[in-house]
């Protein structure tokens, strides 16, 4: 395990499979960012200057149609109101036409789930950046070295160590290359600043190490 000191607290990569997030930039990343249950928040909004800020291109797709929620719990019933089959359709249709470039699928809990989805299902994917969320894999996914970077509170109700820890596996039996990053006792959405979630340290923390990830891709 390497461990990652930051402003007192333990920032744990539990496993890292390169060391990528310290390679120089080849070029700027075009960044399809998913957000959470919880809606197209401002801090969505945010994170997207914040990468843009960075010199990558950022599109923001709204699945929710303006809709969003002041809690998982509620940002749930959204989801499922609008229902697995439609949400992806939405994501595709938002990413496609940027596909072909070559882009990096990120997202937020939900988002993240999307993001995962769609990256392993496209051959031309440069990365995929995963914050507070993972989806299953299919038995047959496959991948060229992807690379992925995971961040995720510790510990974390909505991704329990055993499940992490054969998402972990299983991403690697795909062919993906993958970093977990843990943040001990921030919470879910930790880098929502609306949110009780918040952590600020954390967040600036697991900012720091995706703008180098996207940076070296």
């Amino acid at each position: 395990m390497v461990e990652v000191r930051s402003n007192d607290r333990e920032v744990n990569p539990v496993a890292s499979s390169s060391a990528s997030s310290s390679a120089p930039s080849a070029a700027p990343s075009t960044v399809v960012l998913f957000h959470s249950v919880c809606g197209l928040r401002p801090a969505v909004h945010a994170a997207a200057d914040r990468l843009r800020e960075a010199g990558h291109e950022v599109v923001v797709p709204d699945l929710f149609d303006g809709r969003t929620a002041e809690t998982v719990e509620d940002g749930v019933v959204i989801k499922d109101e609008i229902g697995k089959d439609e949400l992806l359709l939405r994501a595709v249709t938002a990413a496609a036409p940027y596909s072909d470039r070559g882009v990096v699928y990120a997202g937020f809990s939900f988002g993240g789930a999307v993001a995962q989805n769609l990256a392993l299902g496209d051959e031309k994917a440069r990365g995929l950046l995963l914050m507070h969320g993972t989806s299953d894999i299919a038995d047959d996914a496959s991948v060229d070295e992807l690379p992925v970077q995971l961040h995720v509170a510790d510990p974390d109700p909505f991704e329990p160590h055993d499940w992490l820890n054969a998402w972990y596996l299983r991403m690697g039996r795909a062919g993906a290359d993958v970093e977990v990053y843990r943040y001990p006792g921030a919470g879910h959405l930790f880098t929502d600043p609306g949110l009780p979630d918040y952590d600020e340290e954390a967040a600036e923390s697991a900012w720091k190490v995706a703008l180098g990830f996207l940076d070296s891709l």
